[in-house]
Protein backbone atom coordinates (compact mmCIF):
# COMPACT_ATOMS: atom_id res chain seq x y z
CA UNK A 1 0.00 0.00 0.00
CA UNK A 2 2.72 2.27 0.37
CA UNK A 3 3.22 2.43 -3.43
CA UNK A 4 2.60 6.35 -5.09
CA UNK A 5 3.63 8.09 -1.53
CA UNK A 6 0.92 6.81 0.51
CA UNK A 7 -1.79 8.30 -1.63
CA UNK A 8 -3.32 4.64 -1.37
CA UNK A 9 -3.92 4.57 2.26
CA UNK A 10 -4.70 8.14 2.14
CA UNK A 11 -7.90 7.25 -0.26
CA UNK A 12 -8.80 3.99 1.82
CA UNK A 13 -8.94 6.27 5.12
CA UNK A 14 -10.77 8.75 3.65
CA UNK A 15 -13.45 6.33 2.49
CA UNK A 16 -13.64 4.56 5.46
CA UNK A 17 -14.22 7.64 7.62
CA UNK A 18 -16.65 8.86 4.67
CA UNK A 19 -18.40 5.61 5.30
CA UNK A 20 -18.42 6.24 9.08
CA UNK A 21 -19.78 9.42 8.98
CA UNK A 22 -22.73 8.87 6.41
CA UNK A 23 -24.06 6.09 8.86
CA UNK A 24 -26.58 6.91 11.26
CA UNK A 25 -25.52 6.96 14.88
CA UNK A 26 -28.15 4.89 16.18
CA UNK A 27 -26.86 2.24 13.72
CA UNK A 28 -23.02 2.84 14.90
CA UNK A 29 -24.64 1.98 18.28
CA UNK A 30 -26.02 -0.68 17.24
CA UNK A 31 -23.75 -2.31 15.46
CA UNK A 32 -21.05 -1.82 18.37
CA UNK A 33 -23.46 -3.31 20.78
CA UNK A 34 -24.13 -6.52 18.72
CA UNK A 35 -20.23 -6.68 17.83
CA UNK A 36 -19.46 -6.97 21.94
CA UNK A 37 -22.17 -9.55 22.10
CA UNK A 38 -20.39 -11.59 19.87
CA UNK A 39 -17.19 -11.42 21.18
CA UNK A 40 -15.79 -14.03 23.25
CA UNK A 41 -15.62 -13.77 26.79
CA UNK A 42 -12.37 -11.90 28.23
CA UNK A 43 -10.62 -15.53 29.93
CA UNK A 44 -11.33 -17.13 26.60
CA UNK A 45 -9.44 -14.54 24.63
CA UNK A 46 -6.71 -14.22 27.20
CA UNK A 47 -5.80 -17.65 28.27
CA UNK A 48 -7.37 -19.73 25.86
CA UNK A 49 -9.46 -22.87 26.78
CA UNK A 50 -6.53 -23.76 29.61
CA UNK A 51 -7.80 -20.93 31.67
CA UNK A 52 -11.93 -21.48 31.22
CA UNK A 53 -10.70 -25.26 32.13
CA UNK A 54 -8.80 -24.21 35.02
CA UNK A 55 -11.66 -21.40 36.86
CA UNK A 56 -14.52 -24.48 35.59
CA UNK A 57 -12.17 -27.10 38.15
CA UNK A 58 -12.10 -24.63 40.47
CA UNK A 59 -15.52 -23.91 40.83
CA UNK A 60 -16.57 -27.30 41.20
CA UNK A 61 -13.88 -28.03 43.43
CA UNK A 62 -14.89 -25.39 45.33
CA UNK A 63 -18.78 -26.85 45.52
CA UNK A 64 -17.73 -30.22 46.42
CA UNK A 65 -15.65 -29.22 49.80
CA UNK A 66 -19.20 -27.25 51.07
Amino acid sequence: MAVKGGSELVKYMTEQFVAYMETPAEARKQNKTSAKAAREPWLTRWFGWGGMSLVLWWRGRARRQR
